[in-house]
């Protein structure tokens, strides 16, 4: 099952998007995460931070779960 993470805006980045969905304490720790844990956005490998996420996207992290951004 996907945890429904829900923004305001029109997109989030993935840095604070992790931030948002508590699977990191501060925006610090975007960097160092993304390069030690494998993120996939919609199925593909992702490792920039600056990444843009929109409403339906799916965010699998094998180490924390798997989300669903919702607007």
């Amino acid at each position: 099952m996907r945890t429904k993470v829900s923004i305001s805006t029109e997109y989030i980045t993935l840095g604070q998007f992790l931030k948002l969905a508590d699977v990191i304490q501060t925006g610090g720790m975007v960097k160092w995460f993304l390069s030690e844990h494998e993120v996939y956005v919609n199925g593909e490998l992702e490792d920039r931070r600056g990444r843009k996420l929109f409403a339906n996207d799916e965010i699998d992290i094998p180490s924390a779960g798997s989300f669903i951004v919702t607007s």
